[in-house]
């Protein structure tokens, strides 16, 4: 498997669109990471499977968020979509997370092209204060069978917000890379 930092760009940012690769199918309860230096996917730990991933959850090749990892998406789509796999998305927000004290943001996003949806969703707005809730709920509890309350969600922000983050971790990995 290719280095996706290589052979992919963070994406086109005037367009709103993003190159995503995903690592977490929506519904999987297995913690799977990008070894970037390797160019596989393995799995770190298994998860309690109350705490399943409620959505794909992957990154932005040739960015590097504060937590010095890639910059995590939550890809929201009907479907599971498979570790390993990479598509456009259109940027939807960003949800404002800490985990252990530390900044770890998270770009909502769906498919560039979804024909199931006729292309409707275009703003977190679209997604309902229901569905927010629910996210919250996931990421403010899911490590808590393990580290009780070292993780929470912020806030929201809207697209121009989740682009100058983007901005800030594609400039951060121009300039630091990766050293694991």
């Amino acid at each position: 498997m290719p280095d996706f930092n290589k052979i992919l760009a963070p994406g086109d940012l005037d367009k709103g669109l993003i190159n995503a690769v995903i690592d977490i199918p929506q519904g999987s309860f297995l913690k799977v990471e990008y070894n970037r230096k390797a160019g596989t996917f393995f799995v770190d730990r298994v998860e309690p499977n109350i705490f399943a991933k409620p959505v794909n959850y992957g990154f932005i090749p040739q960015t590097k968020d504060t937590d010095g990892d890639e910059l995590d998406v939550m890809l929201v789509c009907e479907e599971a979509i498979p570790t390993g796999t990479h598509l456009q998305a259109k940027i939807l927000g960003i949800m404002n997370f800490e985990d252990d004290g530390e900044m770890d943001y998270k770009i909502v996003c769906v498919p560039a092209d979804d024909r199931n949806t006729g292309d409707s969703i275009k703003s977190l707005e679209d997604l309902g204060e229901r569905w927010k809730q629910k996210m919250e709920f996931h990421f403010n509890h899911y490590k808590d069978l393990k580290k009780p309350g070292t993780t929470k969600v912020l806030g929201w922000g809207n697209i121009e917000e989740a682009k100058k983050i983007i901005l800030e971790c594609i400039t951060r990995y121009k300039k630091e890379g990766f050293s694991k």
